[in-house]
């Protein structure tokens, strides 16, 4: 017997995205709903991602709720074990673990005669008015098909999958990718790695983040006067969205002074002079993510560490050979080789109106009207959806403005039914590659920002450009229904 469930709203997934949703659809007295999770906590990318040194890209302060500031952040940019303890408790004090469901993993999502039945593994069936996907886009590891991959002795994983058992002090450590997470990992395993040989394969524009603690004054004063985390936060928003956004844009000074910081952090750091010429990307400063940190060029530097740029041509039982014919023998291979982006919503098989299939509609890459809904699939809302993805500012402030966006269609719709518009869509849709194609981000042919040739996971403009368009929905935009019926 399939066990069904009725509720108006159902949410998938509990990062920051389900749970700032589920929050706000509580402070507007909405509680029919409920929140499934495939794992057993939550926090999302942030439950998963314990690599040494995880931390975010984003300052504190502006990676976190603005109607839930946290005045006790230990450092200027967070470490992972504050940011999810900091959701923890988010969710404890906005009683929200009474709406989860862990351990439900979504595998269907099937639209018929104005409702959605979510389908998850285990068998049960919630039945609902709305469904709405707070999944994210950084959360499946991608690890190349390398040759031999299989047959290495060693320990080898992916750095979303750390495998924390095993001792890194004393090893030959090869670490294959230069993103992000390698950017934050790779300074901590140089630290008492024997060797450590990182692959890279194009390198990153990287300036220093000047990282620091905060000091208790501090912390009791953001306490006491939580007007001035407001302005410090509105400080941070605005570096990002008048420094690093016009650099996305083209702007050649601000582009300059990038490209000078960098190479500054290269010279101070890196006296190999073969080394420290492969640092150095020869594509347009923002075309991708322009990267944060304090330690990377310095873990670079070090007497332990090569930097080997020649494409790896196989692994074999205890080694890793390039086409070049190098060959560094290895203890343990940690794949920081990022995530599967594209296509979105890959592990749930979504069918909207007459069965259609979601993969279908993005077989040429994702799309959705302002990142929150698609054409063919009523009362299906996203959360961070196809190009709302920042590559200057926290993605927390674009969520924020999908909350209010979401809770305003809900009120328009009632007890019924609504759909963006067709024509709607491809309007946005053309406008929003257009103006992309002017962006840093078109300038590369690869990118995990990209699929099927085009821009699938940024937003166009600024963030506060975002966060207006959201801000009124245009009612004659949707197809809207005031009760329920079969289509």
């Amino acid at each position: 017997m399939v066990d069904c469930k009725k509720k108006r709203i159902v949410i998938v997934g509990s990062g920051f995205a389900g749970l700032g949703m589920a929050s706000r659809l509580l402070e507007k007295g909405i509680n029919d709903f409920v929140i499934l999770e495939k794992s057993e906590g939550v926090g999302g990318t942030w439950r998963y991602n314990t690599y040494p040194g995880a931390e975010c890209d984003i300052a504190s302060m502006l990676y976190s709720f603005s109607f839930a500031p946290n005045p006790a952040w230990d450092f200027k940019w967070a470490k992972q074990p504050q940011i999810l303890n900091y959701l923890e408790k988010f969710t404890n004090d906005r009683d929200l673990y009474s709406y989860i469901k862990f351990g439900e993993k979504v595998t269907d999502a099937l639209y018929s005669n104005g409702r959605w039945d979510i389908k998850t593994k285990n068998g049960t069936i919630y039945n609902c008015q709305f469904f709405v996907s707070a999944i994210g886009q950084l959360h499946h590891p991608s690890v190349p098909n390398f040759k031999g991959k299989d047959r290495f002795l060693g320990n080898s994983f992916h750095s979303a999958e750390w495998d924390h058992s095993v001792k890194y002090e004393g090893k030959k450590i090869g670490v294959i990718g230069v993103g992000a997470s390698a950017a934050q990992l790779i300074p901590e395993l140089a630290k008492s790695a024997k060797k450590l040989v990182v692959y890279q394969r194009s390198p990153n524009w990287i300036i220093n983040k000047h990282d620091r603690p905060y000091s208790s004054f501090e912390k009791r004063l953001a306490k006491k006067l939580p007007f001035l985390s407001k302005i410090y936060r509105l400080s941070l928003w605005c570096q990002g969205e008048f420094l690093i956004w016009p650099v996305i844009k083209g702007a050649k000074l601000r582009g300059s002074l990038v490209r000078r910081l960098n190479n500054l952090e290269i010279k101070k750091h890196v006296k190999n002079r073969d080394k420290a010429s492969k640092l150095i990307p020869d594509y347009a400063v923002g075309a991708k993510r322009i990267l944060l940190s304090d330690k990377y060029y310095k873990a670079i530097g070090q007497n332990n560490v090569t930097l080997e740029t020649s494409a790896i041509s196989r692994i074999g039982k205890r080694s890793v050979e390039t086409i070049s014919g190098n060959k560094h023998d290895h203890d343990i291979i940690v794949f920081a080789t990022g995530f599967h982006t594209n296509p979105f919503l890959k592990e749930i098989n979504v069918l909207g109106k007459s069965g259609f299939e979601l993969k279908e509609s993005w077989k040429d890459g994702a799309f959705a009207y302002l990142g929150v809904t698609t054409h063919k699939f009523p009362n299906m809302f996203m959360l961070y959806g196809p190009n709302t993805n920042t590559g200057h500012t926290s993605i927390i402030y674009k969520l924020e403005a999908q909350f209010e966006h979401i809770l305003k269609l809900l009120s328009i719709t009632g007890d019924g039914i609504i759909e963006v518009k067709d024509s709607v869509e491809k309007q946005y849709n053309a406008q929003a590659q257009k103006k992309l194609s002017r962006l840093a981000w078109s300038k590369i042919d690869a990118s995990w920002y990209k699929d099927g040739g085009r821009v699938t996971n940024n937003w166009y403009g600024s963030s506060y450009e975002y966060n207006k368009r959201l801000r009124a929905p245009i009612v004659k935009n949707f197809m809207v229904t005031t009760s329920q019926i079969i289509q």
